[in-house]
């Protein structure tokens, strides 16, 4: 389970203000880590130590930023954030990971390297703004810190290095122009911390090449253009054209379009770095732009092109170098975001497909018995941990399943994957349900037991280096409530086991609620686990009610909607309705019952006896 933000409350003592967060190692986790200090130094400004001030915010921003960066990169585990305000004013953060065999990149001294994109500035920024930093060295942990003290570092006068921008703000309001040097300063890193922020929370590459255009224009430029490609060619809003295009004055915009598909950057061959002379497209500028300054910028992410970033702007002055650096860093974050979006597409596709096959293509109908189904997975973008299933297992058989597997995405996909055909098998074959969840049981232990041996294998080859997450032995734990029907004149005859789920409730006509099963052991988790099943009648206007935890686990502050049999208070309310509209009047009363989306997979099956 990801790691969850958190934040102790702030203190603003003797011993001066301070906080602390887990965070994801994810691409996220800067700008949380942001959001929070600035939270939290918000607070202070009015009512914490002495000596606070506004450059030591922005400092203490990009500091941040940077430290959470390279862990998130370098470590790639969960990252502790822990920042203080001392009385003196001075600011301390401390970032924290689990791979402490990783040095963290870009000491003081040398070059800077842009092959890896993902990088942000690095420690020399750091070390720039921080009035001393250092890494400590713990078993099984690193950990950098940084100092900054109260109005800024002493002997920062100057900018920081690589930029001279005064304040993010001023970058909104007006364009500036070249002759205007106190617009430049350390405020460019809040606006590339911000931009970074606003460009990270796309899952549209479409949408990120338009807020591209909303960052430049007229900020740092007249006008601009983004064109996106593939693996193999130029794709545009049409043919080779641009897939945005902005202007300062929005009447030019058409015309600018239709001359920029006329010359797209992808007749510039290859990969460059830093900016490239661009054809200036005057005649579609009107009298005022008759000449001008545009520049390429190639949109680069992991060794691989994902399109051209054009900028524009009127008369002989061109842009001033601040502007061009200015844009060449925002062309890294913008081609990232691309990446990030078109990786999340394509595995947005992959989860797709794999929950359609994870999942049965029709419900079975069973005769004598009308069946509801609610199923709605809280995560959309990849595969659910609860499944559910309902096929005919022949002899006059029906057969039932609604599962929780731990954990979601891959991880819970290799469960169901094998643990839903092994049932329909396992139930065709003949086998009874006790029997079918002893054979399921022992099945899914044997694959944990491959898969240890196999993380074993892999960590030696490491020669006993960590592994990650991913490559680790995964504990496959499976509650399954199972059952068979069997219609007969008057009835359906159900016998079913719960093995760790949450138990069944029957609903008579009126209105009495038992529950059908009693508990027993997750799958997967004991050896040689024995499991027994109990025989139910449902007669007509029965109503067999299936739920996953998803349903009775939802949360309402620090109360469960199951909390004092909520469950069964509320299928006692349903008497005398049909399958479909019990499942609908629960699932609404789950969904009412907390505030907010549900943070877990929802599935209820219910089985009424006609």
């Amino acid at each position: 389970m990801a790691a969850i933000p958190t934040q102790r409350e702030s203190e603003t003592g003797g011993r001066g203000a301070q906080g602390h967060a887990t965070l994801p190692g994810s691409p996220l986790a800067p700008g949380a880590a942001r959001a929070l200090v600035r939270s939290a130094l918000g607070e202070w400004g009015g009512r914490g130590p002495a000596g606070f001030d506004g450059r030591l915010a922005d400092d203490a921003m990009a500091v941040v930023s940077e430290l959470v960066t390279n862990a998130v990169v370098h470590a790639g585990t969960d990252v502790e954030v822990d920042w203080r305000l001392e009385e003196c004013g001075a600011f301390v953060v401390e970032v924290g990971d689990r791979h402490p065999f990783r040095a963290p990149r870009d000491p003081v001294g040398g070059e800077a390297s842009y092959d890896s994109l993902e990088y942000g500035r690095g420690l020399r920024l750091v070390a720039a703004l921080a009035e001393s930093w250092g890494v400590t060295y713990r078993t099984g942990a690193k950990t950098v810190w940084a100092r900054l003290p109260a109005g800024g570092r002493p002997d920062a006068d100057g900018p920081a290095p690589g930029y001279t921008l005064d304040a993010a703000e001023a970058l909104a309001p007006q364009p500036r122009r070249s002759g205007d040097r106190d617009w430049f300063g350390r405020g460019a890193l809040s606006f590339l911390a911000e931009a970074s922020d606003l460009l990270a929370g796309q899952l549209d590459e479409t949408l990120v090449a338009a807020l591209t255009g909303q960052l430049i224009v007229p900020r740092l430029a007249d006008w601009c253009a983004v064109w996106l490609e593939d693996e193999a060619s130029v794709r545009g809003g049409d043919g080779g054209g641009p897939a945005r295009v902005w202007h300062a004055c929005e009447n030019l915009i058409e015309e600018l379009h239709r001359a920029l598909e006329k010359d797209p950057p992808g007749s510039l061959d290859g990969v460059w770095a830093g900016p490239r002379p661009y054809p200036w497209p005057g005649d579609a500028l009107g009298p005022e732009g008759v000449e001008g300054i545009a520049l390429a910028y190639r949109l680069v992410a992991g060794g691989r092109p994902l399109g051209t970033l054009v900028i524009g702007r009127c008369g002989p002055a061109g842009f001033p170098d601040e502007v061009t650096g200015l844009v060449e860093d925002l062309s890294r974050r913008v081609a990232l975001a691309i990446g990030a979006a078109r990786q999340y597409a394509r595995q947005a596709t992959i989860s797709a497909v794999l929950q359609r096959g994870l999942l049965p293509g029709a419900v079975a109908e069973i005769p004598g018995v009308s069946s509801a189904l609610v199923y709605e997975p809280c995560d959309k973008g990849g595969p659910s941990g609860d499944f559910y299933d309902l096929f005919p297992a022949g002899d006059g058989r029906w057969c039932f399943a609604v599962g929780d597997v731990q954990g979601k995405g891959p991880e819970a996909a290799v469960v169901i994957g094998l643990a839903r055909p092994w049932l329909r098998l396992l139930a065709r074959e003949g086998y009874r349900v006790a029997d079918v969840l002893d054979r399921l049981n022992q099945l899914l232990l044997d694959d944990a037991t491959e898969a240890a041996d196999a993380a074993a294998r892999a960590l030696v080859a490491a020669g006993g280096r960590p592994l990650a997450p991913a490559d680790g032995p995964q504990t496959r734990f499976l509650s399954l409530l199972y059952g068979e029907l069997t219609p007969f004149d008057g009835g359906v005859r159900c016998t079913l086991a719960s093995a760790g789920h949450p138990l069944p409730l029957l609903l008579r006509p009126d209105g009495k609620v038992a529950t059908a099963a009693r508990p027993q052991t997750l799958l997967g988790v004991v050896e040689d686990e024995t499991y027994t099943s109990e025989t139910i009648e449902l007669r007509p206007g029965d109503s067999l009610l299936c739920v996953t935890d998803g349903v009775t686990e939802r949360r309402s502050g620090p109360r469960q909607f199951d909390d004092g049999d909520g469950l069964a208070r509320a299928l006692s309310g349903c008497a005398g309705l049909s399958a479909e509209l019990i499942a609908e009047r629960i699932r609404r009363l789950v969904h009412d019952f907390g505030g907010g989306l549900p943070a877990d997979d929802l599935a209820l099956l219910v089985l009424q006896a006609e």
